[in-house]
Parts: C-alpha cells; sequence; structure tokens
C-alpha cells in the first residue's frame, strides 16, 4: 500500500504542513503540493457535445499519479469555512475524470482509503465540520472510504506547535495508518 499527501495550504511550511508531517512521521509517502502545479478551473462541459475538452495543465498527470496511491490524505487550511481553492480545483476536476474515455476514474478512487488534516484558527474543531462533510459527500460519490480526520487549531506559523490535541490526534493517526499499512502491505 503506498500513501499521498494532497497538500492544499497556499503557504510554504505552514500549520497544515507540520501537523501533516507529524501524522507521517516514518511512513514513507508522495507529498503533491497543489500550490506548485498549475491546475485550471474546471470548465462544466458535462452536457457539452462531445464532452470535456482537453486541458493544457498539470492536472491530468497528477490525478495520475494520485490513482497509483492506495490512501489519500487531504490537507488544506479552513479557508473561510471551507477547504482551500487549490484543493478545491483539484477536486472540482474530478467532473473531467469521471467523464474521461481514457480511463474509468470511479472505480480506479474507488475503495481506496481518505484521510483529511485541516488547520483552522477560528474554533475549527466546530467550524471545520461542514468541511469534513463536503469532502465526505464528494468520498461517498465516488466510492471513497472517510477514515478518519485530524483537526488542529493555528494561525500563525508554528501555533500548531501549541496544539496539544491536534499532536495527540495526529499521534494517533500515525499508529492507525502504520496498522492498516503493516496489514495490508
Amino acid at each position: 500500500m503506498s500513501v499521498v499527501v494532497l497538500q492544499g495550504s497556499a503557504r510554504a511550511g505552514g500549520n497544515t504542513e507540520e501537523l501533516v508531517e507529524l501524522v507521517l512521521q516514518d511512513i514513507p509517502h508522495t507529498h503533491v503540493i497543489l500550490r506548485d502545479h498549475e491546475i485550471q478551473p474546471i470548465v462544466d462541459q458535462r452536457h457539452a457535445e462531445g464532452g470535456f475538452q482537453t486541458v493544457e495543465d498539470d492536472y491530468d498527470a497528477l490525478i495520475q499519479q494520485v490513482l497509483e496511491h492506495d490512501i489519500l490524505i487531504f490537507a488544506t487550511p479552513v479557508y473561510w469555512y471551507g477547504i482551500s481553492g487549490t484543493l478545491k480545483t483539484f477536486v472540482d476536476r474530478w467532473s473531467q475524470s469521471l467523464r474521461s474515455q481514457e480511463y474509468d476514474f470511479k472505480s480506479l478512487i474507488s475503495g481506496k482509503k481518505a484521510y483529511v488534516v485541516v488547520v483552522g484558527g477560528d474554533d475549527p474543531r466546530i467550524k471545520a465540520l461542514p468541511l469534513l462533510q463536503q469532502l465526505k459527500y464528494t468520498f461517498d460519490f465516488v466510492g471513497l472510504s472517510f477514515e478518519g480526520y485530524v483537526i488542529g487549531k493555528a494561525s500563525k506559523p508554528g501555533d500548531i506547535a501549541s496544539d496539544e490535541r491536534a499532536l495527540h490526534d495526529a499521534k494517533g493517526l500515525n499508529a492507525q495508518l502504520k496498522a492498516v499499512l503493516a496489514v495490508k502491505s
């Protein structure tokens, strides 16, 4: 089994990245930093004659890379009470993948395991819950199994180190992932 992180943070070295590193300590993984890639917004062509047109950006290569993994970790700060725009744009493009003639996206992504790492500064353990629900509905639609999450409270760089609950939960998720990887290896 293999793990990929879809890092949706707009800031390098931020609290979300720090918390993900704790979750994945001593676990081999691929880290996809979405802000480092060009991903165009979706142009909805579901009902257009000919369907979706080819888009010249990094999305197709990224989704192929993601589909090679068994465990997907969605990492995002809470931006205006939702997932980051970068991560949202990536997920929006799944509509294009669902209608691809080149591969069966839904069958390739279904059965994989999804985890979420979220960090926010404004009461995130309450206000990030709709974000988690949004992702759960998305995962349900494509058959991804939502296995767990960690929510951290932090604003300024380095604040996550003061969130004892998030640090504890990150260690717990780390142990859970190690157990899953050991069983399925």
